[in-house]
């Protein structure tokens, strides 16, 4: 056992990060103690999720932001979007005047730029309907900015409105390609570090031009289920704090391979992209039982003499890429979805409404939307598609929680999406 003058001299030449981290993991662990002291039946109440508290912080802010804002002058497109994707989310809508003026307003940000174009796109396909997705201008401009992120979001623009073809994909592939760093994550250039935003945005990329079996989809896997770590929610890159938003981004990864069909999946309803893959791990027959102790485990974590979580029971032990079928030959999700959901309703959620990075931290619009998008992807990430709503034991606390599902492509709703799919398919 450590005697505590060694531990007070581990404290004394920690790093910075390590310091940080430290506080991070207590404040969460005093979270997940706190909740596992109290009865049951208190438990259900306390992982509810606050449907009506979202609801009301999320349209308040699509009616009027306070002057701290201004800041985000140029990013109120992607406001938009987070604001109405997570009302969607939660399976409401704004009325109809809030409708006419976010399609006014964003009808006349249509501009030469990648990221407000993506977000003011999916804004109008969440809005949906004839006014809102005719007021679209299907034209695309050329240069812009280079990275894997603008990659993503021009593919990604272009296939939801039905004009992606040879010509803009061309040099995608090999950019991407080039992105994918070392430790199998992609990075937003060559050269640059392995990142949960850029790794999703270059998957999603190369399934959508059909090029994904070009990456080490192998080690890819690992490096996103190792980024869960021992607060059970996800890191954006290697040795960083855990961020509620990789819900999404990082989460987000697993739900785009889970539908290849070379994974098991059933496609994307697009150009289905032939993945060769071999399992390192077959095991069979002992799917049920892993997942129900991995649950209670998430919900009880333990703790070293240090007061920190140990490390044989992280998330990080359960999640080690290992691709297991079922007798139905349905994929086993590659991370630990329980606790991701754990980590996102009682250390993100704000009780007031809206979502939050951590806890300590203040909740925001762009973290709503990403924790919810990651917590629909956790509770469709056992469905054998998207019309195959989740069992029970899927959804972490009151089966009310259950969220819409999303098209992980795109993280829009479905049903959205394939009313724009129906819509852009005319011509």
């Amino acid at each position: 056992m450590e005697g505590e003058g060694a531990a007070t001299e581990r404290q004394r030449r920690a790093t910075a990060s390590q310091v940080d981290q430290w506080a991070v993991q207590d404040h969460v662990f005093k979270i997940y103690g706190a909740f596992a002291s109290i009865p049951r039946s208190a438990q259900s109440v306390i992982l509810e999720l606050q449907r009506d508290k979202h609801v009301e912080y999320l349209t308040r802010g699509l009616q009027q932001l306070g002057p701290s804002f201004v800041v985000l002058d140029a990013n109120r497109p992607w406001l938009c979007y987070w604001i109405l994707h997570s009302i969607a989310l939660l399976g409401e809508s704004v009325d109809d005047e809030l409708e006419d003026n976010a399609i006014d307003f964003l009808s006349r940000c249509q501009m030469p730029h990648l990221a407000t174009t993506y977000a003011a796109v999916n804004s109008l396909v969440t809005l949906g309907g004839n006014k809102a997705l005719s007021s679209i201008n299907r034209w695309m401009h050329d240069a812009g900015e280079i990275d894997v992120r603008a990659c993503y979001t021009a593919i990604s623009v272009a296939s939801i409105l039905n004009i992606l073809d040879d010509e803009l994909a061309k040099g995608v592939g090999n950019y991407i390609l080039s992105c994918q760093t070392y430790e199998g994550g992609i990075a937003g250039e060559p050269g640059s570090e392995a990142h949960g935003g850029y790794t999703f945005c270059g998957l999603a990329a190369m399934i959508l031009i059909n090029q994904a079996n070009r990456l080490d989809l192998a080690s890819l896997i690992d490096w996103v289920a190792f980024r869960q770590g021992v607060e059970c929610g996800f890191q954006g890159r290697t040795n960083k704090l855990v961020d509620g938003c990789y819900s999404f981004w990082q989460g987000g990864v697993f739900a785009l391979l889970q539908r290849l069909p070379a994974f098991g999946g059933e496609g994307f309803g697009t150009s289905d992209v032939e993945v060769e893959w071999v399992s390192d791990s077959t095991s069979e027959g002992d799917d049920e039982d892993r997942d129900s102790s991995d649950d209670n485990e998430a919900l009880h974590p333990e703790q070293d003499q240090e007061g920190h979580q140990s490390s044989s029971h992280s998330p990080e032990s359960s999640t080690a890429v290992h691709i297991q079928h079922s007798r139905h030959n349905q994929l086993e999700p590659l991370f630990h979805t329980m606790a991701l959901q754990q980590y996102i309703v009682l250390c993100s959620q704000e009780q007031e409404g809206g979502f939050r990075d951590k806890p300590g931290k203040a909740r925001d619009y762009y973290h709503t939307c990403y924790c919810l998008s990651g917590l629909s992807v956790c509770q469709y990430s056992r469905s054998k598609n998207e019309n195959s709503p989740p069992l029970p034991t899927s959804v972490l606390g009151p089966y009310s929680n259950l969220l819409e599902p999303i098209h992980p492509l795109y993280n829009v709703v479905s049903r959205q999406y394939h009313d724009a799919q129906d819509f852009f398919s005319k011509y």
